[in-house]
């Protein structure tokens, strides 16, 4: 509860002696009317005593008035805080208290439960949305499943087209799989119960690893690759980054147009390291870069879902880039090509 300020403890003081001095000068005026309504002359101890009486029964009365306002007013806010609070329970959110800023002892416990109805709302909202999005993202594979396992039970189709519509069920079985992996995995990150192992390692050298082993798909599109990495070594769990910079080079050359070109640098300054992974390919328009990090966001649907993706990567990788005390941003432009910048703090071990 909240402790009352200094400026309303001395403006509640002198509001009682107010009502003192009121109700003492209204007992005075009621004891002189009466003494001369009944031609008594008394003496100056009994007037005093009967105007303190008076005034004492006068005081008792109001304060008694005022009270049951107060208490009557108080009844009318708890059921209005207990009519709010049941309908949280009921999962409605949508609900705002409005209290006068008199009523001070309620203003900390109303503005509490606004603020947990908003946030409530606002995680409802998120959870009818992600609900929404993994339906979208399930549906789809399994309508192409079901009318290709139709299909297959036609008799006169060709061994080609048999071949074919099995070739195109276990790509979309395989792309449900990655969808259910990948869900599992950003829960897993976000529920704060993910092993995290940091150790020192080199991180120029685990990039250049990942360049090496995707050399199968950056030569099939005659990409250069242009990669300067200076010797860094990082404090940082070696599996996890290890799958940001899988997901950030595939994805430039996924999307960089045969004889295109990457670039990948990793530079240190004072205490930050740097990643700079940069493409010529199709680019990002500027409303897609402001939510290319949610879940299920993507910025080219037709292109992404030819190429089997879930738009759960780059949350991923914001994920594990959080989780390392990092940044990571993103400027692009359409036609021209992306650049992902992705910092670190230089974390040391503690052991």
């Amino acid at each position: 509860m909240r402790q009352p300020r200094v400026w309303e403890i001395i403006l509640f003081i002198l509001g009682m002696f107010a009502m003192v001095m009121v109700m003492n000068s209204a007992a005075y005026f009621i004891t002189l009317y009466f003494f001369r309504m009944q031609h008594i002359r008394p003496s100056g101890y009994l007037f005093q005593l009967v105007t303190d009486i008076i005034g004492i029964v006068l005081f008792t009365i109001t304060v008694y008035i005022i009270s049951r306002a107060t208490r009557k007013r108080h009844l009318v806010l708890w059921e209005a805080i207990i009519d709010a609070l049941r309908k949280i329970a009921r999962g409605e959110f949508n609900i705002h208290l409005n209290f006068e800023k008199g009523d001070h002892q309620f203003l900390s416990l109303v503005e509490n439960i606004n603020h947990m109805a908003k946030q409530l709302q606002q995680m409802e909202e998120m959870r009818q949305e992600f609900i929404s999005n993994v339906s979208h993202e399930i549906q789809s594979p399994l309508t192409s499943i079901s009318g290709f396992a139709r299909a297959l039970q036609e008799e006169d189709l060709t061994r080609a087209e048999r071949l074919h519509y099995l070739e195109i069920i276990e790509g979309e079985s395989n792309r449900l799989s990655k969808i259910s992996d990948n869900l599992l995995k950003l829960t897993s990150l976000e529920s704060q119960n993910h092993p995290f192992e940091q150790r020192n390692f080199r991180l120029d050298k685990q990039i250049r690893k990942i360049v090496l082993a995707s050399e199968p798909q950056w030569t099939e599109k005659e990409l250069e690759m242009d990669v300067s990495l200076e010797e860094v070594t990082i404090f940082a769990d070696e599996d996890l980054l290890s799958q940001v910079w899988i997901n950030l080079i595939h994805n430039s050359i996924k999307f960089t147009p045969s004889k295109g070109k990457i670039r990948i640098q990793l530079t240190k300054k004072q205490d930050h390291l740097f990643v700079h992974i940069s493409d010529s390919g199709i680019g990002i328009s500027a409303e897609d870069q402001m939510h290319i990090f949610e879940r299920f966001y993507k910025a080219d649907k037709s292109r992404t879902r030819t190429a089997g993706g879930s738009g759960l990567g780059l949350s991923i990788v914001k994920k594990i880039i959080e989780l390392h005390k990092g940044e990571i941003s993103v400027k692009s432009q359409v036609g021209k090509g992306t650049t992902f910048t992705v910092t670190f703090p230089v974390l040391k071990d503690k052991t």
